[in-house]
């Protein structure tokens, strides 16, 4: 199988607060793939001593150690204990309480044998795209943050009252229980080409740019690898600066992996 993976700050000032591995095992047979967002508090307090890029890392290797290593656990019990061990890191020294406790989207991905299936999970507004053998491509996508309407995030404190709540949107932060609401799932792998991760600075190529489905994305990424969509992105970006187009952040930390089987 072929890897590619690529990832870029939205800003040369700030950390990259995007987390991105792959773990394949000595055997040859399976593997997991992981991919976070962190998400980026607004200015003021927040309960911890840590930045985002720490909650990061530290979810991410949990994530997967415990993918790779336990093969019979389902994928929302990994992503479970690995918030649990990530809190438990910082329990002490910090107030996880907090609404705005670090945080991030979550992209888990895992397989084993070709006779067996592909598991996935996502959380939160990150993608995760599957490539049929044929070349169809469908995206798995946790849309409860774009369901929302514009005005109920108009302002922190108005998204701060839907973080994490019923009616709202979710994300991996301190609680455990939090996995239950991942869109999860399986593909036999008979029917899977590859597979790709995206944050979403990466998919705004699809999402805010429309430059093509998540199809034209998939081929983008295998014509021209990780870093070129990134690079095409940054290219949209720049040119909606100068436009004054530009929607949100004019730059975003941007990831992408590929897989292909």
């Amino acid at each position: 199988m072929r890897m590619d993976l690529a990832t870029s700050p939205g800003s040369p000032e700030r950390p990259n607060e995007d987390w991105a591995s792959v773990a394949l095992p000595a055997s040859g047979q399976g593997g997991s793939l992981v991919v976070l967002d962190g998400v980026t508090p607004p200015r003021g307090e927040y309960g911890c001593e840590h930045g985002v890029p720490w909650f990061t890392a530290r979810l991410g290797g949990a994530l997967l150690e415990l993918s790779a290593s336990r093969p019979d656990t389902p994928l929302a019990g990994i992503l479970s204990g690995a918030i649990r061990r990530t809190a438990d890191a910082h329990r002490k020294s910090c107030d996880l309480s907090h609404v705005r406790t670090p945080q991030a989207t979550v992209v888990l991905a895992r397989w084993g044998d070709p006779s067996g299936d592909l598991e996935h999970l996502v959380l939160s507004d990150s993608a995760l795209l599957i490539e049929s053998p044929e070349g169809e491509v469908r995206a798995v996508l946790d849309d409860r943050l774009d369901r929302l309407p514009r005005e109920a995030l108009r302002t922190h404190a108005s998204a701060d009252a839907l973080r994490n709540a019923e009616g709202g949107f979710f994300t991996a932060a301190a609680d455990p229980g939090v996995a239950a609401r991942a869109v999860t799932g399986r593909t036999p792998m008979a029917a899977v080409r590859s597979v790709a991760a995206l944050t979403d600075g990466a998919s705004r190529w699809v999402e805010m740019f429309g430059r093509g489905d998540w199809a034209q994305c998939l081929g983008v990424l295998r014509k021209e690898g990780s870093q070129g969509l990134i690079d095409r992105v940054r290219e949209l970006e720049s040119a909606a600066v100068r436009g004054g187009t530009a929607r949100g952040k004019a730059h975003d930390d941007a990831t992408a992996v590929l897989a292909e089987f």
